[in-house]
């Protein structure tokens, strides 16, 4: 099939999630596996020689069309709307989730040192946190893992990667301290 790279570019651009390798092979059965690899290479390549407005990226498992992050000023103009933000506090209970999941909300809460329901409940609403199941314990606690929009969001293929703690110390230790002009 010679325009195996146009069908897959359609097909990644019609998804409304990242596409996975299966469901491209399940659309075009008659194409092997392995040339469906070679033409997504292929592309990926294309796309980020090309350096346009847009590239091609693994992303939660599957592919998926972004537009270059420097490019980000523009399309929020486009756009005309704030992008949803998380509070610090929202922030550090997804990072809690992210890294300890599945983990049930005491754990979150042990973590914290505060109540997080209210925070639970928002990452919740935005698709970041599942429920995955429910503790063997008495009470049956909920326990929560992270979703695939997460892995979007956060423009992640999986949680592999995630920063390591020693690159989260390491970028820490980076940042120039801030000065307290409070006093003058």
């Amino acid at each position: 099939m010679e325009n195996i790279k146009s069908i897959i570019e359609a097909l990644i651009l019609a998804s409304e999630a990242p596409l996975v390798l299966e469901k491209i092979c399940a659309v075009l059965p008659e194409t092997g596996k392995t040339l469906i690899k070679e033409a997504v290479g292929e592309l990926i390549e294309e796309y980020k020689e090309r350096q346009g407005g847009i590239y091609l990226q693994e992303v939660a498992g599957g592919l998926q069309f972004r537009t270059r992050p420097e490019l980000g000023d523009w399309v929020k103009k486009l756009k005309s709307t704030k992008p949803a933000s998380l509070s610090p506090a929202a922030l550090e209970t997804l990072a809690i989730v992210a890294y300890r999941q599945p983990i049930v909300k005491t754990e979150i809460e042990s973590i914290r040192g505060v109540d997080v329901g209210y925070q639970l409940k928002g990452l919740l609403e935005k698709k970041l946190v599942r429920i995955v199941g429910r503790k063997d314990v008495p009470g049956k606690p909920i326990i929560y893992g992270t979703t695939k929009r997460f892995l979007e969001v956060f423009n992640l293929k999986d949680l592999s990667g995630l920063p390591t703690l020693r690159e989260l110390k390491e970028l820490h230790e980076q940042q120039e301290p801030i000065e307290d002009y409070s006093s003058t």
